[in-house]
């Protein structure tokens, strides 16, 4: 019997982090779950609770805006648990301004977790995907990376930038049975989103042709379906999970 696939999942313990995790798992992978390290209390509790409702998720702390720690993550993966086979880079956060009021603080810190985080864990999985012959790399794009939104320059920047890491290092790595896309998520109902003022919500759903907000499991489908080992001739895609918010 072939052992299970190793999945990471950076951010694994957020909203689609969770969903995604749980998607994986049902697909038969061995899932592990980064979380930031401060977050730590909340990332055992969470990997408790899922326990109890029968999954066996691994949990691993990084801070995936920093080169070296991303580097001992995936090294002591390596280490105990073997090498990682699919790689969702999840893990993002906001500080929203307008341009003229952000700071350079905002601005760097997101471009770090939502970008920088990116190469930083795709560059310690892409040796041994590609001597394995198998490798399946999904990176959480936004639909604002595609038609950018007021008060997130950084954000959609760091959406956008994804992108082009994608088609870039999917032209590299297609030779080698690995595949890289994205998936473009509009507004998923999550505790974050739930957290907005009630009318800011209702003008943000105003404007989804479909009415509603995405749920997180939603989201995670494209995510298993990109990963599954069938997918093997779709690479440098990115798939739109908008709800019709935002058509190319």
């Amino acid at each position: 019997m072939n052992p299970k696939k190793i999945a990471l999942v950076t951010g694994g313990t957020g909203g689609i982090g969770t969903a995604i995790c749980i998607a994986l798992a049902d697909q038969g992978r061995k899932v592990i779950a980064g979380y930031f390290p401060p977050e730590a209390e909340q990332a055992e509790s969470w990997q408790r609770k899922h326990q109890a409702e029968g999954y066996d998720f691994e949990v691993v702390a990084c801070d995936v805006s920093d080169f070296e720690s991303s580097q001992k993550m995936l090294h002591d993966v390596e280490e105990t648990m073997g090498a990682v086979d699919i790689l969702v880079n999840c893990a993002g956060i906001t500080r929203d301004k307008t341009l003229r009021r952000m700071t350079p603080e905002q601005w760097d810190s997101v471009l770090r977790t939502n970008l920088d985080s990116a190469f930083n864990v795709t560059r310690h999985v892409v040796n041994s995907m590609s001597e394995n012959g198998f490798g399946r790399i999904v990176n959480i794009s936004s639909v604002n990376g595609q038609k950018g939104q007021f008060g997130q320059a950084n954000y959609s920047a760091a959406k956008a930038g994804l992108h082009g890491f994608t088609k870039a290092v999917a032209q590299e790595l297609a030779a080698k049975g690995v595949t890289v896309n994205s998936v473009s998520p509009g507004y998923v109902k999550t505790e974050m989103t739930d957290a907005i003022p009630q009318d800011v919500r209702d003008s943000i759903i105003q404007q989804v042709p479909m009415g509603r907000m995405a749920s997180p499991d939603e989201i995670a489908y494209v995510v298993s379906f990109l990963t599954d080992d069938r997918n093997t001739y779709m690479t440098g895609a990115n798939l739109p999970v908008n709800g019709g918010m935002y058509m190319t």
